[in-house]
């Protein structure tokens, strides 16, 4: 097997953002599609991702689940795609600051709103604060530069950037005017729209009435 890259997805799943990343690193890889309740809770799959879920991914010998790690992971491990600041460069800490702030503050704030979970008066409990102040810091950040950690498209934008799109989609946040700027910069990347044609192929067709 060697190192052989295997993507286990689901087309209508997070496992989007894995595959733009994949699709932006450009190695070859062979994808699993996992089924919601079944192959995905197999053994085999257990064993891969004790938690039933996708994405994840394994590269050789290594697993790596979860979106923000796996964006992280293939952008060191496929340094030609210049998908990451090298270390030393100055881009390295927004760099981090902006992939974390997406799955921490993020993706906490998204899912609070779109199960419409009441946390006004608890700001200094919940750790992303308010939706408000979540879309104000990437906004101040977006007004300032074109990408997340400067002037160079990172994997930070790959994972940030696919939770903006779903946020502002469905009403998890406003579309602030540079937030939609950003989203449409870095949609009609190549690779973006390659990823998305793939994924949108494999969603399966709705069952008959």
């Amino acid at each position: 097997m060697g190192d052989e890259l295997v993507f286990y997805t689901h087309p209508q799943s997070r496992g989007r953002i894995a595959r733009w990343m994949l699709e932006e690193v450009g190695a070859p890889y062979r994808t699993e599609i996992l089924e919601y309740g079944g192959s995905m809770k197999s053994p085999a799959y257990l064993a891969v991702n004790p938690m039933g879920k996708v994405p994840a991914i394994r590269h050789g010998d290594t697993v790596v689940t979860e979106g923000a790690a796996i964006c992280a992971y293939l952008a060191d491990a496929f340094p030609e795609a210049g998908l990451a600041p090298p270390v030393g460069d100055k881009a390295r800490g927004p760099y981090y600051r902006w992939l974390f702030f997406g799955a921490g503050p993020v993706e906490s704030c998204m899912m609070t709103k779109m199960l419409k979970f009441d946390t006004s008066g608890k700001e200094l409990q919940v750790g992303f604060g308010s939706v408000e102040s979540v879309a104000g810091a990437l906004e101040a950040a977006l007004e300032k530069t074109d990408y997340f950690a400067g002037d160079r498209f990172t994997a930070a934008d790959v994972y940030l950037g696919s939770q903006l799109g779903w946020a502002t989609q469905w009403g998890a946040m406003e579309v602030r005017p540079a937030i939609a700027a950003y989203l449409e910069r870095i949609t009609a990347r190549p690779a973006a729209v390659r990823a998305k044609e793939i994924d949108d192929k494999l969603v399966p067709a709705p069952a008959a009435s």
